[in-house]
C-alpha cells in the first residue's frame, strides 16, 4: 500500500424498518453523509391524511461510523402492499433499528406484526426506536416495550429522528448489540474449543 492510502472502510448493511409515517425516511436524512436516495411518492389512499409522501421502494444512505467502517442504511416502505421490498431489503443486514411513531397508537400494533416478519427473516440482533415523543421518555419506552411484547433485553430507545444526536444514539444502540450477540457467539465458540 503505498504511504498515505489508507484502507477501504469495510461497509455494512442496516434496515430501518417500521410503520407507515414512523419516521424511517426522516432518521435517514438526518444522518446520511450523502445525498440520501429516496423512492417517496404522494400518497394516494385513506393514509394521506397522516402525511401526504410515502417510501414505495427504499431509501438509501451512509454513515462512516469509523476510518474502518461505514454503515449502508436502508429504509424500508412502511405500508403493506409494499411489503415485497422487506424480504429483498433484509438479505445480508447486520441488523435493523424499529421505528415507531409514539403518537399514533396504531403504530405499535403495525410496528409488532413488522417486527415479527423481521424476525422470521433473519436472526440479527435489532433496537426500537420510539420517535415523536411527547411528554415522557420513559413512560413512551414502556408502552413501547410493552406494545410491542419485547424480551427485556431488547433496547428500546427515544428517538427524534429530526435530531443527529437522537439517531446516532439509537444506531449506536444497534452497535452495542451486534457486538454483544459478536461477543456471545465467539465466547460460545471458545467454551466448544476448549471442551473439545
Amino acid at each position: 500500500m503505498a504511504r498515505g492510502d489508507r484502507p477501504k472502510a469495510r461497509t455494512v448493511k442496516v434496515v430501518i424498518t417500521g410503520p407507515f409515517g414512523a419516521g424511517k425516511t426522516t432518521f435517514i436524512k438526518t444522518i446520511s453523509e450523502i445525498t440520501v436516495l429516496s423512492t417517496e411518492r404522494q400518497v394516494s389512499d385513506h393514509t394521506r391524511r397522516v402525511k401526504a409522501h410515502t417510501t414505495v421502494a427504499m431509501d438509501f444512505g451512509r454513515i462512516t461510523v469509523a476510518p474502518d467502517l461505514a454503515l449502508y442504511l436502508f429504509g424500508t416502505p412502511g405500508q403493506e402492499r409494499f411489503d415485497f421490498m422487506w424480504e429483498i431489503l433484509s438479505e445480508g443486514m447486520l441488523g435493523f433499528v424499529l421505528m415507531v411513531d409514539a403518537d399514533r397508537p396504531a403504530s405499535i400494533a403495525e410496528g409488532r406484526s413488522i417486527l415479527s416478519i423481521f424476525l422470521e427473516l433473519a436472526e440479527v440482533p435489532y433496537v426500537v426506536a420510539v420517535n415523536k415523543v411527547s411528554g415522557g421518555e420513559a413512560a413512551a419506552i414502556t408502552a413501547a416495550r410493552e406494545g410491542l411484547q419485547l424480551p427485556e433485553d431488547t433496547p428500546v430507545v427515544a428517538c427524534d429522528a429530526r435530531d443527529r444526536e437522537s439517531v446516532k444514539t439509537a444506531l449506536i444502540a444497534l452497535l452495542y448489540a451486534v457486538l454483544d450477540k459478536v461477543g456471545a457467539a465467539e465466547s460460545g465458540r471458545l467454551v466448544g474449543e476448549a471442551r473439545a
